[in-house]
């Protein structure tokens, strides 16, 4: 654990999420947010932005991209830098960039892969292009001193959050393990009433984050808001 472990948020654009999907009557804007983490010599790239799409999904959520080469100058960094990719998930938004990538390792849940390779998921341009090369996972993994995958199923049975321990607080990169930081807000909320004791009845909360609890974490952010959860209070 080090204060060299560095964090950096990438902007790589948004799309729009029709009403029907949301839970009002409303279209929202989301970003689309990736993260460099820099450790000593190596430069790992969690997410890559939004890939081409068919023309219904184009209509369907009106991208508006911003390419992976430009958020990684404007960061002083190039794509022959990265060392590592891990995708939280293998939707079109998220692993977009990917095929600028072949031949770095892609870090990946086993269930995932699986689950892309299957069809009618995402873009299989996005998943098998030449120079695909996935480290596969199953569970837990330690990839770096310091920096876990821990598994976050929920939007997708094989979604993975990248957990970062530095000496001054863990961050958890938590791609869509939840929407928006006010859920994952209220999720850990939920858990700390039942821990104290609160009487039924009382919210549901995702069993994964009993583990995530366990790092600690001082910051979670998210890919598809710029809002980041911090705790309450420093000593709780």
């Amino acid at each position: 654990m080090s204060h060299a472990i560095l964090v950096r948020r990438l902007d790589l654009g948004y799309f729009i999420r029709p009403a029907e999907e949301t839970d009002t009557d409303q279209p929202r804007v989301e970003p689309v947010l990736a993260y460099l983490v820099r450790r000593e010599d190596d430069l790992i790239l969690f997410d890559t932005g939004i890939g081409t799409a068919d023309p219904g999904t184009e209509a369907h959520y009106r991208p508006r991209r911003r390419s992976l080469e430009s958020a990684l100058a404007a960061s002083g960094v190039d794509l022959t830098d990265i060392s590592l990719v891990v995708n939280c998930h293998l939707h079109f938004d998220h692993c977009g960039g990917n095929p600028l990538l072949a031949g770095k390792p892609i870090v990946v849940q086993a269930t995932e892969l699986v689950a892309a390779r299957r069809g009618g998921y995402t873009f299989d341009e996005l998943v098998d292009f030449p120079g695909a090369f996935y480290e596969e996972v199953t569970g837990e993994a330690e990839i770096l001193p310091g920096m876990h995958i821990i598994p976050t199923p929920g939007h997708t049975d094989g979604h993975q959050s990248l957990v970062v321990r530095r000496s001054d607080g863990t961050v958890v990169l938590a791609g869509q393990a939840h929407d928006f930081a006010s859920h994952y807000a209220s999720d850990h909320l939920a858990r700390h009433a039942a821990l104290q004791g609160a009487e039924q009845p009382l919210p549901g909360y995702r069993p994964w984050m009993e583990r995530l609890s366990e790092f600690d974490p001082r910051r979670v952010l998210f890919a598809h808001d710029c809002s980041v959860w911090e705790p309450p209070t420093e000593n709780e």
